[in-house]
């Protein structure tokens, strides 16, 4: 067995311990061994890493540097994050066991693209002037809000970090980044080549921890936060709104999600089922845009079902270092054992596993399951593992309807040749993400994030800037004033 190695915060420029020595171990889900010891964050380490924040923004040159300047640094960021592919995807791959093959190519390029597409839209992005009114000049302007407290879920570590991130820094704003506990590793790893792309000491911080009572609580609770961003489940979010009540601080919520996708008779099976089977089952499930219930038209119900169960007995289970490798395990004991939990309470509640189920460690094969109706727990909650429901529809508005009864509304997807009815069916969804006839194509300048219990708020090109920034009007009388 490798010896562990050792993780700590990220604060005011240089790796630090907790200030009471406190570790927490990170488990490898392949291995289900640990390998590293990771900073526990107390109170203490939070005040340091916002202090640290806080200073950097109220007396330090980022929030005042000129915005070429600021750009250009985030474009050195992203530059370093595609040099170090190979040690950025082992760092996820081992913290939360999704494939190597996918974590050093999709996730890091994405990552670096963040970086490199905000550093780009904050320089070219514009303030208004608004002539009008005689005898005064008035304009706007967007100036950075100020300290960001950062918490990114474990399911894309890196690439969940870095869309909240890289839209801070651009904006002006400095950072204290709370890591998902059980995928640390790569948040540290970033910070210092923050540092070594010139980013001054205090402009991102990195503290890891737990979250209820302990660092993530301590985070959004502290005075000197001025905004918090957070991905992650429904509760946290709840819970963290609460905090943030406290001094009326913004925040921006991509929460849970329980997609729907939607296969029309005359959809193209081929392309329709393929692109089905991916946005249930890519990374073993663990994706809050998932198509976890597949809503299928009668007539191409029983030829859905059957393809869509050789792709997932067709799909490569195993070691997520093996480049072969399409399905690691899941991330920890705890989702593991939820996740079978809801296996087993849908056959017990008389849904049938057509294909799938547990494995030996913590893996769980693509599961295809039929005959669960729309009151089950396995319909109603984010199961966040590779399985989906398969459901029979005869109408469109039963179709909507169906794809509609659910608290969440981030995702959807729609099958079909007619173009009337893709438009009619999307102006529809409740869902703030809706794809026709694909899955998973985003482009950063659209706005991401929910519908009901999904989220607050929405990131991404101008809907970051509104978020990361103040917006002040300036009115100057111009007049001649003898």
């Amino acid at each position: 067995m490798t010896e562990s190695i050792r993780i700590d915060h990220f604060i005011d420029g240089a790796t630090t311990p907790s200030v009471d020595g406190a570790t927490m171990p990170s488990i490898d889900p392949t291995t289900r061994s640990v390998w590293a010891d990771v900073a526990l964050g107390s109170v203490d380490d939070v005040h340091r890493a916002v202090e640290s924040a806080r200073r950097a923004f109220d007396e330090g040159p980022w929030p005042r540097m000129a915005q070429d300047e600021r750009s250009a640094l985030l474009r050195v960021l992203s530059d370093l994050l595609l040099a170090n592919a190979d040690e950025f995807g082992m760092l996820d791959t081992r913290d939360m066991g999704r494939p190597f093959a996918q974590t050093r190519t999709n996730d890091v390029q994405r990552s670096a693209a963040n970086f490199r597409f905000f550093a780009d839209h904050a320089a070219l992005a514009a303030d208004e002037s608004l002539p009008g009114r005689p005898g005064h000049h008035i304009y706007t302007r967007h100036e950075p809000a100020g300290v960001v407290a950062a918490i990114s879920p474990w399911n894309f570590p890196l690439m969940q970090a870095t869309w909240k991130i890289a839209p801070a820094l651009a904006y002006g704003n400095t950072v204290v980044l709370k890591p998902a506990e059980q995928s640390p590793a790569s948040a540290t790893r970033l910070a210092q080549l923050a540092v070594g792309a010139g980013l001054p000491p205090g402009v991102l911080n990195v503290v890891h921890g737990v979250g209820s009572g302990g660092g993530g609580q301590a985070l959004v609770a502290h005075p000197g936060i001025d905004l918090i961003t957070f991905t992650g489940e429904t509760r946290t979010g709840e819970a963290i709104m609460r905090e943030a009540a406290k001094g009326v601080r913004g925040v921006s919520f991509e929460l849970g999600g329980k997609g729907a996708s939607i296969i029309f008779a005359d959809a193209d099976l081929d392309r329709a089922v393929a692109v089905a089977a991916d946005a249930a089952f890519a990374n073993a499930g663990q994706i809050c845009l998932a198509g976890t219930r597949l809503l299928v038209h009668r007539d191409v119900y029983q030829e859905v079902v059957d393809r869509l169960v050789k792709i997932a007995e067709q799909m490569s289970i195993g070691d997520p270092r093996d480049p072969a490798t399409q399905v690691g395990p899941l991330s920890s004991e705890e989702h593991h054992a939820k996740v079978t939990a809801h296996l087993r309470d849908a056959e017990r509640d008389g849904a049938v596993t057509v294909t799938g189920g547990a494995r030996d460690g913590w893996w769980v094969a693509p599961t295809v399951m039929v005959g669960a109706s729309q009151e089950m727990r396995i319909c109603r909650e984010e199961v966040f593992g590779p399985v989906v429901t398969v459901h029979p529809f005869d109408t469109e508005d039963e179709a909507v309807a169906a794809a509609n009864a659910t608290r969440y509304g981030l995702s959807a997807m729609i099958f079909t040749r007619e173009l009337s009815r893709a438009h009619r069916v999307a102006g529809r969804l409740r869902a703030g993400n809706v794809w026709v006839n694909c899955f998973w194509v985003r482009d950063l300048r659209s706005p991401f994030g929910g519908f009901g219990q999904s989220g607050i708020g929405r990131e991404g090109g101008t809907y970051s800037r509104e978020f990361f920034t103040e917006a002040k009007t300036v009115v100057m009388n111009i007049a001649d004033s003898r």
